[in-house]
């Protein structure tokens, strides 16, 4: 079946495949060779944008490249397995999920969102092996669609909690590049007051623990959740929202496996110069952090 939209709610639960189509040992994490393991094993990642990928921020303020998902769905399932998307965007996910024959089902409040990603899949190879779908629906709603221990790899990049609700200055570009067409934009995904990028940090960080604990039973054990998060600077202090997520996810029972460092200076072109000479300060556009949880097997 081919990528889909669902702009109402489809029949509950969702009516796709979760279980994998490879013939690796059951006892294998995923269907990649020791070589291929290897590359993934260094906890410092660098992509490179495809021209399927989108950048444009009129269409979407944060966006990953199809390798980074890519990445991840490979070292995390198996080919057939079900990949989840709470906060699925341009719909990133889906297409890398279509690349390698895994079912994926995203979620989004945002109906121009959803479009977006049905869009991209429809310009993909098809695939009848396996789903990808895209659902507008709210993020909390998800347990509705999907049965419990069904989910191979939760992936994501959730909002930024209202640190993109604010007018763009540029301030990581050089020069007269500071007033592009982004500059004193709100880029923020919308208004929509169920947005989780409206609230505080602290709000931020309660809606998330609440929605990932009831993501956490559609887990199988011993899952992958990976979570795609900068920090980011506000009136002068660093805003750790990975610190936030971390404490969120592990205060609803998912347990931290990795911290990964996706290093964005090889796709970062004439970076602005922040805090010289008196202050230094990291730029948050030059990394991000890949949150890398799993579902604890249960004891005993």
């Amino acid at each position: 079946m081919h990528g889909a939209a669902r702009s109402t709610e489809p029949d509950r639960p969702l009516q796709i495949g979760t279980e994998r189509t490879c013939e690796c040992p059951p006892r294998h994490l995923n269907c990649l060779s020791a070589k291929e393991w290897l590359k993934a094993q260094i906890g410092v990642w660098q992509f490179y944008y495809e021209g399927r990928d989108i950048r444009d921020k009129e269409q979407h303020p944060a966006t990953y490249p199809i390798a980074l998902a890519s990445r991840c769905i490979e070292l995390f399932t198996h080919r057939g397995e079900l990949v989840l998307d709470p906060f699925v965007g341009s719909g990133t996910t889906l297409v890398s999920a279509r690349d390698l024959q895994r079912n994926a089902v995203g979620f989004d409040l945002q109906p121009d969102y959803v479009a977006l990603a049905t869009t991209r899949l429809d310009q993909c190879e098809p695939d009848d092996a396996c789903q990808q779908v895209a659902v507008c629906a709210d993020a909390r709603d998800i347990p509705a669609y999907l049965p419990e221990e069904s989910v191979s790899l939760i992936l994501t990049s959730p909002p930024y909690a209202n640190l993109l609700n604010r007018k763009r200055l540029n301030k990581s570009r050089r020069g007269n590049q500071r007033r592009n067409t982004q500059y004193h934009k709100v880029e923020q995904y919308s208004q929509d007051p169920r947005d989780l990028g409206t609230l505080a940090l602290d709000e931020y960080a309660e809606q998330m623990a609440g929605i990932f604990g009831r993501l956490l039973p559609l887990l199988r054990p011993k899952a992958h959740c990976v979570v795609n998060v900068p920090d980011m600077w506000w009136e002068d202090r660093r805003i750790t929202i990975h610190i936030s997520l971390v404490e969120a996810l592990r205060s609803v029972g998912y347990e931290l496996r990795n911290i990964i460092i996706w290093d964005r200076t090889n796709i970062v072109n004439r970076i602005g110069i922040f805090g010289w000479p008196s202050n230094y300060i990291t730029m948050g556009v030059t990394f991000e952090y890949l949150l890398d949880f799993w579902k604890p097997p249960e004891p005993g």
